[in-house]
């Protein structure tokens, strides 16, 4: 743990900001972080007060951090700060705050007093309450009243009927056997839970929110005699299979299930893992051009990076999200995941139309739009809808479709659309101009090197220059690449605005400043 000294004597107006600095220094878990900042905002209000975030015309709350607070959103989405008794304390009429401490008191009656009373009428329905009044030490993830309102009646019919075993079951599945503070709810931690020691699954994120089996830890920490009450939003549900049995038995995955077996990644599903799948459905396939999909399909290469492009590196639960963040995925591209109000986004797009589908290794989204890497496109894709069309136009009437669509590796030399003045007739120079636009090879940015000869398809050799203090190293490259003997223009390393937009693992395309019509080197 951090150590921090508050010094005396410092001008009043820097305690506030000292003490939001202390937060990182004595906070022992993310959670802990954004308690203590809410204690923070709220003191003013009185002892043991906690400001809260409300989104707008709900009733979710969110203890608040500082990027939230400013920018005064949660899921894009306005909210109001609201102020409530910090965990573990409450209100006594006529005083400021929240001066008392609850009463420490057994499970079963500190169900009662943290808004989940409808857990503990169902806990004495299914013969609970002995239990979680007598002796022992036990950690409750006690759905909140909304959350079993929430439940769709033929769910709950199911549950209290049959003798209330199926109750009994249910609560037991959200109880552990030994008191597990907030503190101890580490990430990709899991604990045996009291049902058949069928696992809970927890996630404690960066952001300060805590997960158990993705649903939200809304009030933690409620002491009792006996053990501990976690609140949470909603019931949560016995899980046994791995995502890949999840994917195998869903008729809306069909297509997705063959996809997996074909590039061989099977095996990598229903190992152990902590893997995040935005899983694309027959529709996402169906709305794919067949003739890309059937080439995608037959390319194990192109095949794997796409699946790859679905799956994140880490577990990433609905809730977690509160704003957009950049998230890396198995295929080493990043996508945006984020949220609008109760969606959750991809890219700033609302695709995705199922949530939490929980395995135990991992999450699964279901999503209508099917995600396609730049590493899964032939150069003909990738230039489509970018800044480049009129240059790809050109590359194609020149008689270059094979390559543009092939999978080869080339590096294109795409001149941008503003770089074209008026039109172009195609003729032999032209297709001998554009036949030089294309590079014999795969080559980024960071593979260049000061002297480097290349060879183009029509066999003109060019050299890398690279110079200081210019915007990026493929932009000297390109704007300093080629001379026309006689005299071309040559434009300064240093003022060059140009900088690469597409990048393919097998071929890359360049947007330059202008389209080179140059036969020789210097």
């Amino acid at each position: 743990m951090k150590l921090c000294v508050l010094v005396p004597g410092l001008v009043p107006g820097l305690v506030l900001v000292l003490a939001l600095v202390l937060t990182v220094c004595v906070a022992r878990s993310p959670y802990q972080a954004v308690l203590q900042h809410s204690r923070i905002r709220g003191r003013q209000q009185g002892p043991n007060v906690c400001a809260m975030q409300q989104i707008k015309g709900t009733d979710k709350k969110y203890f608040t951090n500082c990027k939230q607070w400013y920018h005064r959103k949660v899921c894009g989405k306005p909210t109001v700060i609201t102020y409530e008794c910090c965990p573990g304390y409450e209100k006594i009429p006529g005083e400021k705050g929240c001066p008392a401490a609850l009463p420490l008191v057994n499970i079963y009656n500190t169900l009662g007093v943290v808004g989940a009373s409808t857990t503990q009428m169902y806990s004495e329905r299914a013969k609970l309450r002995e239990e979680v009044e007598g002796p022992g030490s036990f950690t409750f993830f006690a759905p909140s009243n909304e959350a079993w309102a929430a439940l769709p009646m033929e769910i709950l019919d199911a549950l209290v009927s049959n003798v209330n075993i199926e109750l009994l079951n249910a609560l037991h599945y959200h109880m552990v056997n030994r008191r597990l503070t907030s503190e101890e709810l580490r990430h990709g931690s899991s604990f045996a839970s009291m049902y058949q020691d069928l696992h809970v699954h927890i996630h404690h994120y960066s952001n300060g929110v805590v997960t158990v089996n993705c649903a939200r830890l809304i009030k933690p920490d409620q002491h009792a005699t006996n053990g501990i009450v976690h609140v949470v939003d909603r019931v949560i549900t016995a899980i046994s299979n791995d995502v890949n049995t999840l994917i195998d038995v869903d008729d809306d995955l069909e297509t997705l299930r063959t996809a997996i077996a074909a590039a061989g990644l099977t095996p990598m599903l229903e190992s152990e893992g902590q893997y995040t799948i935005f899983a694309p459905t027959n529709e996402a396939f169906e709305k794919i051009p067949q003739e890309t999909l059937n080439r995608i399909l037959g390319d194990p290469v192109a095949l794997r990076d796409l699946l790859n492009y679905h799956i994140l590196k880490q577990m990433q639960c609905a809730e977690s999200v509160v704003s957009g963040t950049p998230m890396e995925t198995l295929q080493g591209s990043v996508l945006e995941v984020g949220c609008d109000g109760d969606q959750m986004t991809l890219n700033g797009k609302a695709i995705i139309t199922k949530k939490d589908q929980l395995g135990t290794n991992g999450v699964i989204h279901y999503i209508n739009e099917l995600l396609i890497p730049d590493s899964a496109k032939t150069l003909l894709e990738l230039a489509e809808g970018s800044p480049v069309t009129t240059a790809t136009k050109l590359f194609v009437e020149a008689g270059l479709s094979p390559h543009l669509m092939g999978s080869e590796a080339l590096t294109m030399l795409a001149p941008q659309n503003d770089a074209f003045k008026g039109s172009l007739t195609m003729s032999p120079d032209m297709r001998r101009l554009m036949t030089n636009h294309m590079l014999k090879e795969t080559l980024s940015s960071k593979s260049l090197y000061h002297g480097q000869e290349l060879e183009t398809l029509g066999g003109l050799k060019l050299r890398v220059f690279v110079y200081r203090n210019v915007r990026s190293l493929i932009c000297s490259f390109i704007c300093r690449l080629i001379k026309r003997e006689g005299g071309c223009s040559v434009h300064d390393g240093r003022s060059c605005s140009c900088v690469p937009v597409l990048v393919d693992e097998l071929s890359v395309v360049y947007p330059v400043d202008s389209p080179r019509y140059c036969d020789h080197m210097w």
